[in-house]
């Protein structure tokens, strides 16, 4: 089981997991976002590739749109 904080909050999962997983989880995954992984932005390019780890620290920002 790996522990992950996401925007603060701490979220657990049975195995290890991709950002692209992890972004289709939570439903964000048609939406225009930034996501920092332990102080460094993913390229979006990447989050299939890179598994989330024990003890990760996931910032995710959606843009929304408006002036």
């Amino acid at each position: 089981m790996i522990s992950v904080s996401i925007n603060g909050t701490v979220h657990q999962f049975d195995t290890a997991i991709s950002i692209a997983a992890l972004i289709e989880q939570m439903q964000l995954g048609n939406k225009r976002i930034a996501l920092e992984r332990n102080g460094e932005i993913v390229p979006r390019g990447q989050f299939t590739q890179q598994m989330l780890a024990d003890g990760d620290k996931l910032e995710v920002v959606v843009a929304v749109g408006g002036g």
